[in-house]
């Protein structure tokens, strides 16, 4: 049974359907208040939950100890089915928009430029408007999965975007245990004692004096990208950038301190003192993640850099007294997920029980794990200089199935057209001046110069499409691997969400869990079998594995190298 919540006239809603959506009973109206203690009553194996947004619904249950099974979180369901080259012609991704799509007047929301493509929180996420009626749009979502040519895949698409809701509202509320006195320390023993906002702390005051000696440049501001690119050019080094890697190459007594400079710049703008004050509050760090934010499906962070802690302060991660943090994550996730997309035996046998870079080299596609490394991210990311390039065509010979699967991908890009994950998540296409540009570039009127900028551009987008297939598939894998983690720790702890193990952070491809100390094996075990849940999900019997490095550990950072 579906329960569908909606709030009018001050109270709430609750319409029952069946899983067609068809009804199932007469609607109960509550009071606002006494929504957890409906859900409380209500949920069980049998109830999904429907509601506009969950991170809406779903932190009142939270805060009174509450917690639900399953549910279907309309705006995602609606962004997915939108856009979805499976549900094309659909009712719902002809339908005008409404308040569950991203506002038209929000930039972020709008088709994305080639500089947007792998930015962060690219769609924006706005308060539902109660005017959409949530039982017409469930109704409308059915059948786009069930119209659709793939109804199976967008079926599961669509489930576990709405686990990933609930996981990252379970993890708002948990927060991440922080120490903020080891955080102070970290910090007083990088960059000095601590100093209001808007002043140089002392460490970095001291290699600023370096950096302008080293450039004769007393008057330097090295916190200026212009300025400092201005000041190497001066001394004879010809940068296009201030970037790391670029800076790197180049011999020259400033970029070891300018480099060192840049790195203790952003430590204090990203997780400083005035990050520290905004968003650790009673031992905790309260991530806010953004489901599926990034256009491949990856999640975003709104706010507290919560995809994106540099080792120098994963120290401060500390578990409770009696608790321990189980930290694992997936090795090589996406060459192995693009093995098992393309059904790559040879691929997928190389990570079989072992380094999947190591299994490459044996296979005698190339000689070093190093090698076999850059070539595969040049395969996926689409390199065509440099060692990785050069190295490309040796795993084509080695691996036809999955490299031939990233480059199909990477020609649709360069004509304009989208490309689809494993489960039918849909890549948007360029505008309609990049089709007007390319169009003109080879008319009459059309230059060798027209035709090699829209020829630079469609690469541009095929290096984009390239990579979509391979990251948003791995996206949908680890969405699979948090759902049956969640699934088995409430099986076995099913109250309040943080009386046992649960889950507190999330990056890509590593999961934390907060643990009793005497449940932290159980948890290590737990982790591994729901990668292996997720594969099977996902993949079937096709012979690929998800090997996890897990870690019980008392502190994050000793669970790295």
């Amino acid at each position: 049974m579906h329960l569908v919540l909606r709030r009018v006239d001050g109270g709430v809603s609750a319409t029952p359907l069946t899983d067609a959506g068809a009804p199932d009973g007469e609607p109960t109206r509550f009071a606002e208040p006494d929504l957890p203690a409906f859900v409380a009553a209500q949920d069980g194996p049998a109830v999904r939950w429907v509601w506009d947004d969950t991170a809406r619904w779903y932190p009142a249950v939270l805060a009174a100890g509450g917690r639900v099974g399953r549910c279907v979180d309309l705006r995602l369901g609606r962004r997915v089915l939108r856009a979805a080259l499976a549900a094309r012609g659909s009712a719902l991704a002809a339908a005008p928009a409404d308040a569950l799509d991203a506002p038209p007047t929000e930039p972020r929301a709008t088709r994305p430029t080639q500089a947007q493509l792998f930015d962060d929180a690219l769609f924006a996420v706005s308060v539902a408007d109660d005017a959409v009626d949530p039982v017409a749009e469930f109704r409308a979502q059915t059948e786009a999965i069930a119209g659709s040519t793939a109804p199976g895949a967008l079926r599961l698409l669509v489930t576990a975007e709405s686990a990933g809701a609930l996981v990252a509202a379970e993890m708002l509320h948990a927060g991440l245990p922080w120490r903020a006195d080891v955080h102070e320390r970290l910090l007083e023993d990088a960059l000095g004692p601590r100093v209001p906002y808007g002043v140089r702390p002392r460490r970095l005051e001291e290699i600023a004096a370096v950096v302008r000696e080293r450039l004769d440049d007393p008057a330097l501001n090295p916190d200026s990208p212009a300025d400092v690119l201005r000041a190497l050019r001066r001394a004879g080094l010809m940068v296009t950038s201030t970037r790391k890697w670029e800076l790197q190459e180049i011999e020259h007594p400033v970029i070891e301190p300018l480099l060192e400079y840049k790195r203790l710049a952003r430590l204090l703008t990203a997780n400083g003192w005035t990050w520290l004050d905004e968003w650790v509050r009673d031992g905790r760090f309260h991530p806010k993640y953004v489901v599926g934010g990034v256009v491949t499906g990856r999640w975003a962070a709104d706010g507290g850099g919560a995809m994106q802690l540099p080792k120098g302060i994963r120290a401060a991660v500390v578990a409770d007294d009696g608790w321990q943090l189980v930290v694992a994550d997936a090795a090589q996730l996406e060459p192995r997920v693009l093995a098992a997309m393309a059904g790559d035996r040879a691929m997928a046998s190389a990570g079989d029980g072992r380094d999947l870079y190591d299994g490459v080299v044996a296979s005698g596609a190339v000689e070093t794990r190093q090698q076999a490394k850059g070539a595969m991210l040049g395969a996926m990311y689409g390199a065509t200089q440099g060692e990785g390039g050069r190295l490309v065509p040796r795993l084509e010979r080695a691996f036809p199935a999955a490299l031939g699967l990233v480059s199909r991908a990477a020609r649709a890009g360069e004509r304009g057209e989208p490309v689809t994950t494993l489960l039918g998540r849909t890549s948007p296409v360029p505008d309609d001046a990049w089709f007007a540009a390319r169009n003109q570039a080879y008319t009459v009127d059309g230059t060798p110069a027209m035709q090699r900028a829209v020829e630079s551009r469609a690469r541009s987008w095929g290096r984009f499409t390239r990579n979509f297939v391979v990251q948003g598939t791995a996206a949908e894998w680890a969405l699979a691997w948090m759902g049956s983690l969640r699934s088995r720790l409430a099986a076995r702890f099913p109250g309040p969400v943080t009386d046992g193990p649960h889950l507190v952070f999330f990056v890509h491809d590593e999961i934390v869990v907060h643990t009793p100390q005497e449940h932290a094996e159980w948890v290590a075990t737990q982790v591994r079998a729901a990668a292996v849940d997720a594969g099977r999900l996902l993949f079937g019997d096709f012979p690929v594995t998800f090997p996890l490095s897990v870690a019980v550990v008392g502190a994050y950072s000793d669970a790295k190298d």
